[in-house]
């Protein structure tokens, strides 16, 4: 990796040679803004048995307007900076609204914790913390709306307490989604941060912990940089207290975004790692997902929305271990449209349920035909190294919305373990052998399909060195 001097002399990290960035940017490492504010903190975090949180005579002490009050006296290119004060170290808000060129930043060991107050949270009476139906739910903890070059940094944490009851109830944001999905109606839940309209917004160092729904949603933006974070979310395991942490993704970059930039993050949370929603109000393109570490969670994912389009994206140096779906493409015919151009580069997956997993029969939100069926084509998977046994799914809509897909170095490094076996789901596919190579080899029956090339043998690179541990606090 090389360093570059900037004309502004801010220290730059090429992230990789231009074919790979899509982001039409030049994107350097981010710098922490001076303070126009420091607030110290008033209440000190206790552990419940599970989670790190507040005491409940705490629930009451609200920063919400002390923490507004300095964002908005704050001048652009200004940070107001939340920081520990002896043995106190936390902070708990309502909803926040971030300003033009402001950032905010939650120092090393403090903790800014969201409300578990529905009342403080809703949009309408009564319409947060529930499961329901139509309009109206929860304002996100952070907004940030209409405003460009604004930021969250710092080495702290903010905690959505997902997994926490909800005052005055005995289920928690993550119950509601395991009762909207068993009994119908919607989990009304607050999402940690929301932008729309935030053109160059940064997010850089910081912990994001326990969102009751989606981590971070990025909406119709040009320029959003995503750089050495953290995303830590409880995941239930057999036998554990835990609820599950159902509709927490970690990043959700969605239509009419483009030149947005992932790298260096480590992300764990019980839905998509990252899903990039093409759902509108324009394409999403020109996006760059390059040298981070997934764990538990769905996987590097595009849709289920994709009907304003998908393109120019490229992932490269990307591990993931353990998740659920590795290298995940889906949609359907109600939400479909194109995705194109897009390329996997230097991706190691390991005990995935279905590693490789591109299908247009998704069905989990609703029907899978409809008038808006997907083609996913031009997606090339180069260099790609798959363990673990799972489901290898190249599943099309029809004989006219295809998956095309080029595979440039794809290798099943432990294909002979009988103990790990590969199960394929293969149809309405065209697949091309790259000059990489590839051992796949498609079983039959297969409806329309064509298959250009042949496997080969080939001597796959080593992922020994990709998987790493979760990084401490």
């Amino acid at each position: 990796m090389r360093h570059l001097i900037s004309s502004i002399g801010v220290l730059a990290i090429a992230l990789a040679p231009a074919m790979l960035a899509q982001d039409t940017r030049t994107v350097a490492e981010p710098t922490i803004p001076p303070a126009c504010a420091t607030l110290d903190a008033h209440l000190t975090t206790i552990n419940d048995g599970t989670y790190n949180t507040l005491a409940p005579a705490d629930e009451s002490k609200l920063d919400t307007d002390r923490i507004q009050k300095a964002i908005d006296s704050c001048g652009k290119g200004k940070a107001v900076a939340l920081r520990i004060h002896g043995s106190s170290n936390a902070f708990l808000s309502g909803p926040l609204e971030l300003r033009e060129g402001v950032t905010l930043v939650v120092d090393k060991g403090a903790t800014l914790f969201e409300t578990i107050d529905p009342a403080v949270m809703e949009t309408a009476p009564g319409s947060c913390g529930v499961v329901g139906t139509g309009p109206g739910g929860c304002k996100p903890l952070i907004s940030v709306n209409n405003v460009s070059g604004a930021g969250i940094m710092g080495d702290g944490v903010i905690d959505g307490r997902g997994g926490e009851n909800i005052l005055g109830k005995n289920v928690s944001p993550w119950d509601l989604g395991e009762l909207a999905l068993k009994q119908g109606g919607a989990q009304k839940v607050s999402r940690l941060i929301v932008c729309n309209h935030a053109d160059n917004f940064t997010l850089y160092r910081i912990t994001l912990r326990n969102s009751p729904n989606f981590h971070v949603s990025y909406r119709a933006g040009d320029g959003f940089t995503v750089w050495g974070v953290k995303i830590d979310t409880v995941h239930r395991i057999a036998d554990s207290p835990h609820p599950l942490s159902r509709n927490t993704d970690g990043i959700d970059p969605s239509g009419g975004s483009k030149n947005i930039t992932i790298t260096h993050c480590y992300f764990r949370e019980g839905d998509d790692n990252i899903a990039i929603k093409g759902g509108g109000p324009g394409e999403l393109t020109q996006m760059t997902v390059s040298h981070n570490h997934f764990y538990w969670g769905h996987g590097m994912s595009i849709g289920s929305e994709t009907n304003a389009g998908v393109s120019k994206l490229r992932v490269y140096d990307l591990s993931l271990d353990g998740t659920d779906s590795g290298i995940r493409i889906k949609s359907m015919g109600t939400r479909g449209g194109l995705v194109h151009d897009v390329v996997y580069d230097d991706i190691c997956i390991r005990n995935s349920g279905r590693p490789l997993d591109i299908t247009m029969a998704y069905a989990s939100n609703g029907p899978v035909k409809g008038n808006s069926p997907p083609t996913f084509k031009d997606i090339t998977l180069k260099n790609v190294r798959v363990s673990g046994g799972g489901k290898l799914l190249f599943d099309g809509y029809d004989h006219d919305h295809r998956a095309q897909i080029t595979l440039d170095g794809v290798w099943l490094t432990d294909a002979a373990n009988s103990d790990k076996p590969y199960a394929y789901t293969f149809d309405y596919a065209d697949i091309t052998y790259g000059p990489g190579g590839s051992n796949l080899q498609f079983p039959t029956p297969a409806t329309d399909v064509t298959i250009t090339g042949k496997p080969t043998e080939g001597k796959p690179d080593s992922c020994t060195e990709k998987f790493v541990p979760f990084p401490k606090d």
